[in-house]
């Protein structure tokens, strides 16, 4: 495991992944050098027929019960039949994303370390075309098997972008025009009134410590979502489901 790369996910060598969903978009990512897959023969056989394909001569694939399989990953995981390893991704440099993002929404992560909810947000952020995930590398949780199940195949399409200080990586994203929202129980703005015209930066920190001081006070408005007093706050991932959809129907609003 590798830090202070600046860009890209910190896994170094091999990263094992599985599950159907997140096996299949590595496997037909061409970003992506698989090493070696194992499987149920069943599991593969579906997997090749969904996609009316055939796995390269070059990968060597290993046939293999389900119990077995289940010694390849964490404790019960749910492989579903197919294991993968394979090399990381490559890195994706902040610059590259502002650049290229046409001004669609960011989503930014202040020490948000679980997988399971970085997976998640990497899903919600699939589904409503996020131009990146950002976050600081030395606060994250690396490429994983884990994660990748998670985010059911959308590890392999929405970049993911390391950086060593995110106070200066959102001092960037202003320079090219976005506006930075943190989201935060105590915001005096309500989400989604809040939301301008033009590119939008989400915001979000860890479930309890929230948003780090230096973090919070490079975001140009602090808000809230409008949940009912009966409950204090949302899981991480579920706040970002909610305030990507309040983004993109303000974007078809504004068409």
């Amino acid at each position: 495991m590798q830090g202070g790369r600046g860009s890209g996910r910190s896994s170094t060598g091999t990263v094992r992944l599985w599950g159907r969903h997140a096996v299949e978009a590595a496997l037909t990512n061409p970003n992506r050098s698989a090493k070696k897959l194992w499987g149920t023969r069943e599991a593969i056989q579906e997997m090749l027929d969904a996609h009316d394909a055939e796995l390269p001569s070059s990968l060597p694939v290993e046939y293999a019960q389900a119990a077995d399989l289940g010694r390849l990953v964490t404790r019960d995981a749910p492989h579903q039949g197919l294991v993968l390893e394979c090399s990381p991704l490559d890195d994706v440099a902040l610059d590259d994303v502002l650049d290229q993002g046409d001004g669609r929404t960011l989503v930014i992560l202040d020490q948000v370390t679980d997988p399971h909810n970085v997976g998640a947000i990497l899903r919600s952020c699939a589904a409503f075309d996020v131009a990146a995930v950002i976050t600081q590398d030395r606060h994250a949780p690396p490429e994983s098997g884990t994660l990748a199940k998670a985010a059911s195949g959308a590890l392999e399409v929405v970049p993911w972008v390391r950086v060593v200080n995110l106070s200066r990586a959102l001092e960037s994203i202003s320079e090219a025009g976005y506006w930075r929202i943190g989201l935060d129980g105590d915001g005096k703005a309500v989400f989604p009134s809040a939301l301008p015209t033009g590119p939008v930066a989400l915001v979000l920190g860890a479930e309890g410590e929230g948003l780090r001081h230096n973090v919070a006070q490079h975001c140009d408005s602090i808000a809230r979502l409008p949940i009912a007093s009966a409950i204090e706050s949302l899981n991480v991932s579920n706040a970002a489901a909610i305030a990507l959809y309040a983004v993109a129907t303000r974007a078809e609003g504004e068409d």
